[in-house]
């Protein structure tokens, strides 16, 4: 039985878009045993995967830190006779854990990431608007190099079902005959977040609505405070804030009838449960190849700005200083879309 190891550190959406590509292989690999390496936070997202998955976590702070922790990490990687290595991050740290493989006489396949088709994408003049090459794609590309072409055909970490309703609905309540909303308002980077008081209109128009639920997906202090205002004003509203750990809050994303997120890893957690997710794109655009998995571009809600997309992932700041590409986008859009789906 060959033996493949897979390699993504982060960040979190990155890691989530190699669930369909990973299951996938599982599926129509079933004699091929798989492992994957990534940062041993993200180990939820595996759990649910095909037995032949299986996976090992690096502690990239502690002891596989720096170059003798890549020694350390290649030691451990080496006991387990890997055949072949698939390396879907291609960064400095994964470089050097494949060149070890390749000067052991291990077949090793690196993503292509397509980078001059992104610049080219984002330059401020003179753009080209074409549709990059998903990162599922690239994933699946990585594979084909190494003799494992793959169909992808993945609907769902659940299949054809939905998660334990058990299990959250001491948290969540019963649902009965309502619609439940997530609404995931933040992202990693400015360029992507749309106003928050333009947000909080969306959540006040559906917070008044009896026949639906909002829950508000997050983390961090500063993202309390905004839903504790939330909360607060609309009490028919949750945050789920330290409520659900991440096997659990994937669990409750399928119970979902729509999920509102930015360009960020909520979306991709909603994709991989099958619920349709409305995204909202400022600096960034679907055509870099990030949409969520088998999200409809219909769904997606952004502006036609002769300045946009201007970066592919969403760091830069905006050279025109407004953020327009968000601060334009209407309130009323936005409920539009939803309401296009829960009605």
């Amino acid at each position: 039985m060959a033996r493949i190891l897979i390699i993504r550190f982060s960040a979190l959406g990155d890691v989530a878009m190699t669930i369909p590509v990973v299951h996938s292989l599982a599926v129509q690999y079933p004699q091929l045993e798989i492992t994957v390496l990534s940062r041993a936070v993200w180990q939820p997202l595996f759990q649910g995967l095909p037995a032949n998955v299986s996976f090992i976590g690096a502690d990239l702070t502690g002891k596989h830190k720096g170059l003798w922790g890549l020694n350390t990490l290649y030691s451990e990687l080496k006991a387990k006779s890997f055949d072949y290595v698939a390396d879907f991050h291609h960064v400095l740290r994964t470089k050097y854990l494949c060149l070890r493989f390749r000067l052991a006489n291990i077949p090793v396949a690196s993503i292509y990431k397509g980078r001059v088709g992104k610049e080219k994408l984002v330059r401020r003049r003179h753009k080209v608007l074409e549709n990059q090459k998903s990162s599922f794609r690239r994933y699946a590309d990585v594979l084909e190099k190494l003799g494992f072409p793959v169909l992808l055909n993945f609907s769902s970490i659940y299949g054809d079902e939905k998660g334990n309703f058990a299990e959250i609905e001491s948290v969540t309540g019963a649902k009965d005959n309502l619609k439940w909303i997530g609404i995931a308002p933040f992202a990693k980077h400015m360029g992507k977040i749309y106003p928050i008081e333009l947000q909080e209109q969306v959540v006040a128009h559906f917070a008044a609505d009896p026949k639906v639920k909002v829950f508000l997906f997050g983390g961090g202090k500063s993202e309390q405070e905004v839903f504790d205002g939330w909360v607060a004003k609309y009490p028919t509203v949750v945050s789920m804030i330290g409520k659900l750990n991440m096997r659990t809050e994937l669990n409750l994303m399928s119970h979902l009838d729509v999920m509102l997120s930015m360009d960020s890893a909520n979306m991709h957690l909603a994709s991989l449960v099958n619920i349709p997710v409305i995204s909202v794109w400022g600096a960034t655009h679907p055509y870099a190849g990030f949409m969520g998995w088998k999200q409809l571009p219909v769904n997606t809600v952004q502006l036609d700005l002769s300045c946009r997309p201007c970066s592919v992932y969403g760091q830069k700041p905006c050279w025109r200083g407004d953020y327009a590409c968000l601060r334009e986008i209407k309130p009323e859009q936005v409920i539009a879309k939803i309401e296009g789906i829960i009605n």
